[in-house]
C-alpha cells in the first residue's frame, strides 16, 4: 500500500471516525478548513455532545508530546498536554499501519486523562511522547524485555462509546 502524506492520514482518519459514529447513530459534524484548537469533530445523540479530537498514523504510534518536553521530563509533559484539555474532549486514534485498502483502520476512544496515564507508564514507568499502539522495546532500551500497548479496552466499540458519553448523556427534566 501506498504510503499517504500526513495530510491524507489526518483526512483518511477524520472521516473513519465520522464513519463509525454515524453508524453508531450519532449526528457528527465535521469542521472543514482551518482546524478549531481542541477538537476535529462533533457527535451529538441525544443530550450528549462530545468534542472529538482525531489523530490519525500510519507507523503504529501517535506523537503528542514532544512540543512539551523542553525544560520537562516526560511526566511533566503529559500533565502540561492534560491541562491543554477540557473535560468534553475525547481523542480518537486511528491507525492504518499494516491495514489493507479494503480494510478498515483500527479505532481507539480515550479521555484526555487516559492518554496522559498511558503515556506515563510506557517504557517501565520512565514515560514518552509517544502513544504506542504496540511497542515492544528492545534491550537498549529504557523499557527493555517490556510491551506497551493501547489498552484493549480502548477499542471503539458500542460500549467504549457509551463509557465515554455516561458523563454528559444528561436527561433534561420535562418543565
Amino acid at each position: 500500500m501506498a504510503k499517504m502524506s500526513s495530510w491524507q492520514v489526518s483526512i483518511a482518519a477524520e472521516s473513519a471516525v465520522a464513519m463509525l459514529f454515524a453508524r453508531e447513530g450519532w449526528n457528527v459534524s465535521v469542521q472543514y478548513g482551518a482546524n478549531q484548537p481542541e477538537y476535529d469533530l462533533v457527535a451529538v445523540r441525544g443530550a450528549a455532545v462530545l468534542k472529538i479530537s482525531v489523530k490519525g498514523s500510519q507507523d503504529g504510534g501517535w506523537g503528542l508530546t514532544q512540543s512539551l518536553l523542553k525544560n520537562a521530563g516526560y511526566h511533566a509533559a503529559a500533565d502540561a498536554w492534560l491541562a491543554r484539555h477540557t473535560p468534553r474532549t475525547i481523542y480518537a486514534f486511528v491507525q492504518f499501519k499494516g491495514v489493507g485498502l479494503y480494510e478498515a483502520p483500527r479505532v481507539y476512544l480515550a479521555r484526555p486523562d487516559e492518554v496522559a496515564a498511558q503515556l506515563k507508564r510506557t517504557a517501565k514507568g520512565r514515560g514518552d511522547t509517544i502513544l504506542y499502539e504496540r511497542k515492544a522495546w528492545t534491550q537498549r532500551a529504557a523499557g527493555a524485555g517490556t510491551i506497551d500497548s493501547i489498552p484493549a479496552g480502548w477499542l471503539f466499540s458500542e460500549d467504549r462509546i457509551k463509557e465515554m458519553a455516561a458523563p454528559f448523556d444528561v436527561h433534561l427534566i420535562p418543565t
